[in-house]
């Protein structure tokens, strides 16, 4: 079992990349690792399942993305009565950290995928997709699967797996995808103009660190009041996003905040006080092309932030970098 046990361990970063992606709930994703693992270890009791394993690598990965396309579908009518906009679990990490902190490091394959697109919003633009589409799309153009493989998990031709990748393609590289082309030292300037001006609360000066074209998406669960369609444009985004900071500094008295990684971008993980008493956690995240924020995503739904480390004194607004 010791063995089992460690041909398993072996896989299981990478496990968790593939559903992670897939889901865009880290949470759901660690169980469908797990039951990948328990229906290994069913596998490997039977002989002749165990004789059809010669591949683990290719078995796991076909039998996780099986049991993710089930949970997609079964997702699908979740999502359709989620209150207000939805934004996937958030995976930070400390400013400075290499990768993200969920166990894998993104392979070439998937930093070619994402190479003109946030973490969070290519999840985002993930959620436009069928389920079919979605599981075609990110094991064949972020982990390499062949199309053989992936019509294996989808019950289908190699043909019409190749037709739902390139239909999902197509969708998530549309031009209303927000891009994000910018280096971590570019997102810092841009971020500190963004910082600078919310805090001087000048609309016009927040307006230069804004593409015209701006989209601001805030995930609240129906716990407290957010907008319920994203609010788009930057002259729009601007005074909404001086609205919530104005309204954030008048409940607490202060904010305080810390630079953190959001899926391997830089963010901002914030807290203050409701109005009621209450007090709120945010990560809020941005996309960043030619020196203009293209996207803002607010997450502040406690159940998806249950995890965070709390801030400290030393944290404030602004924050340090």
């Amino acid at each position: 079992m010791r063995d089992l046990a460690t041909e398993f361990e072996a896989e299981r970063g990478r496990l968790l990349s593939v559903a992670r992606r897939m889901l865009g709930s880290r949470s759901e994703a660690e169980d469908a690792v797990q039951e990948t693992w328990l229906r290994y270890a069913g596998a490997l009791a039977d002989p002749g399942a165990r004789a059809e394993i010669r591949d683990l690598s290719a078995w796991l990965t076909t039998t996780c993305a099986r049991i993710c396309l089930d949970v997609l579908r079964s997702a699908r009518v979740r999502r359709e009565a989620y209150p207000g906009q939805w934004l996937p679990e958030p995976v930070v990490s400390p400013l400075g950290a290499a990768t993200p902190t969920d166990g894998y490091a993104p392979d070439p394959a998937e930093r070619a995928v994402r190479t003109d697109q946030l973490g969070t919003a290519l999840l985002v633009v993930l959620e436009r997709l069928a389920p079919e589409q979605r599981v075609a799309l990110v094991l064949h153009d972020v982990f390499a699967v062949p199309f053989a493989g992936v019509a294996d998990v989808l019950g289908t031709t190699e043909v019409a797996a190749r037709q739902l990748a390139h239909r999902a393609r197509r969708a998530v590289t549309a031009p209303d995808v927000p891009r994000h082309t910018a280096d971590l030292a570019e997102q810092r300037r841009v971020l500190e103009a963004f910082v600078a001006a919310t805090e001087s609360g000048d609309l016009d000066q927040l307006l230069q660190v804004l593409a015209p074209d701006v989209i601001f998406v805030g995930d609240s669960g129906g716990h407290y009041p957010s907008a319920r369609q994203p609010v788009v444009g930057a002259d729009a985004v601007g005074r909404f996003t001086l609205g919530l900071f104005g309204r954030a500094g008048r409940y607490a008295g202060r904010v305080l905040a810390r630079p953190v990684l959001v899926d391997g971008a830089l963010g901002l993980q914030m807290e203050t006080v409701h109005s009621d008493g209450r007090p709120i956690r945010l990560v809020t995240v941005f996309a960043v092309d030619q020196g203009r924020i293209t996207a803002i995503y607010n997450q502040i739904n406690p159940e998806k932030l249950a995890d965070l480390p709390p801030l400290g004194d030393d944290d404030g607004w602004p924050p340090r970098w």
